[in-house]
């Protein structure tokens, strides 16, 4: 059953339990699938978050959309930023990053883009009307793998330098900034303290939502200490932060 719902104003997202059943994702990656080609293009990228519940989703949002004839890069786990960098890198049509953002570990969804633009409002309201009518192309899509983010980081270290000295409080909420953020940092010459930078995607120290103070409590007591110039927040997927 699909439940109208999760067609949010921003993203597709809901429950993975109640809403996210195998044969209703394979329908969004039809459905996705065929607003690409329809919109000209012929291939997209995918990855996700480090959700227990993403890898299956994103197996059966792959099946859809190879269905429709597109062929998909599959990045595997990475934060969603990086997600938006591969339009860039690699040239494809659209991009999928399944992720839950900042909700809780039984939530989990999918962020859209196409054409370098986000995908939103109406446009997510016509994916839900294409599988009302079931009103899907059909063809036999290729996957490949792509390792992202050598790239990316190397992008980040490029662009970025630091020129003087830095003390620096990492709070990754166990989440997908562990990915690649600390080792960055550490790159850039921080010199840096880790919070719950190692990955769990069932949150256990606290939610990774830094918009909500009480998420904030362990790096707000360390940055207490007077030891350290700045700390940051990663939310779920690390395409946000709270500074503190």
């Amino acid at each position: 059953m699909l439940n109208p719902y999760i067609f949010r104003e921003y993203d597709i997202r809901g429950k993975v339990a109640d809403d996210f059943h195998p044969e209703v994702v394979v329908l969004l990656g039809r459905a996705f699938g065929t607003f690409v080609k329809r919109s000209g293009g012929q291939e997209i990228a995918l990855s996700g978050d480090i959700r227990l519940t993403t890898p299956d989703l994103m197996d059966a949002f792959r099946e859809g959309v190879l269905s429709t004839g597109v062929d998909v890069i599959n990045l595997r786990i990475i934060p969603t930023p990086v997600n938006y960098y591969s339009m860039y890198r690699l040239g494809v049509s659209g991009a999928v990053q399944v992720t839950g953002s900042h909700n809780p570990p039984e939530f989990n969804g999918f962020k859209l883009s196409l054409h370098k633009k986000p995908v939103y409002g109406s446009q997510i309201q016509s994916l839900k009307e294409m599988i009302d009518h079931e009103d899907f192309e059909t063809g036999e899509g290729t996957e490949t793998r792509h390792k992202i983010l050598p790239g990316y980081n190397q992008m980040i270290l490029d662009k970025i330098n630091i020129e003087r000295s830095m003390r620096v409080v990492m709070d990754c909420g166990n989440a997908a900034a562990a990915i690649n953020a600390p080792q960055l940092f550490r790159k850039l010459g921080v010199e840096l303290t880790e919070l719950y930078c190692e990955i769990d995607g069932t949150f256990p120290n606290h939610h990774p939502d830094p918009t909500v103070k009480k998420n904030l409590a362990d790096l707000i007591s360390t940055m207490q200490s007077g030891n350290h110039d700045v700390g940051i927040a990663f939310d779920g997927d690390a395409d946000r932060i709270g500074v503190v």
